[in-house]
């Protein structure tokens, strides 16, 4: 089937890229709008250039504007920053949340959510967001409930979850997801500096890209 609208939800800048970057750059190819809703700026990460170029203060703004630049590689014209602070998703109202999310279900009318797995996203604000979205979709009429193709990248995700139903193979579009990837540069320089054995295992990791379909 055909996607009419898809929406991504993820909290944080390059969580776009890194994980469905593929399949997003497939859409919008293909003509079919994505919009991205991005809960966090990421301003408490950890990397700031190789070597630095940002610090505490400075690394927000930039990883906005290294956000924009990797929606624009990918061809989203939709860019949602919702506001929210990073590492404290978990710690939000939940309603809240949630609500911020179904407002925007409720505008575009998505036929597909991608966003993490609850439980199997890593990191707290990844679990939160897509406990966040599952429950966004789960308050929708279950006639107007999109599909979620859910990311999870834990290790016990296989034995847990089961194997994904939907796996792609993104090499055809896989130039413009390294160039996505690469936008990120304050996070994502050091990656690309690496030994060409080490860039070619970085590019057959990201060829494949694997979801779960969430079912209620």
């Amino acid at each position: 089937m055909k996607e009419n609208h898809v929406l991504v939800v993820f909290p944080h800048p390059d969580d776009e890229s890194f994980g469905p970057g593929g399949t997003i750059a497939e859409y919008t190819q293909s003509g079919i709008p994505v919009t991205y809703a991005c809960l966090t700026l990421g301003e408490m990460g950890r990397n700031m250039g190789t070597p630095p170029f940002a610090n505490r203060e400075t690394l927000p703004l930039l990883r906005k504007e290294e956000l924009a630049d990797a929606c624009a590689i990918l061809g989203i014209n939709d860019l949602r920053m919702l506001g929210y602070r990073d590492k404290t998703v978990e710690f939000e109202d939940e309603d809240k949340v949630i609500a911020s999310i179904k407002e925007i279900i409720n505008e575009i009318k998505p036929s597909l959510i991608i966003t993490h797995y609850p439980g199997h996203g890593v990191h707290p604000d990844h679990d939160a967001t897509g406990h966040a979205t599952v429950e966004a979709v789960r308050q929708l009429p279950v006639a107007e409930r999109p599909t979620v193709h859910c990311m999870a990248i834990t290790k016990e995700r296989e034995r847990v979850l089961g194997k994904p139903d939907v796996v792609k193979d993104v090499s055809e579009t896989m130039d413009t997801k390294i160039a996505a990837i690469k936008a990120h540069r304050s996070q994502t320089e050091a990656i690309f500096k690496q030994s060409s054995n080490q860039k070619v295992n970085l590019r057959n990791w990201l060829t494949e890209e694997q979801f779960w379909t969430y079912r209620f």
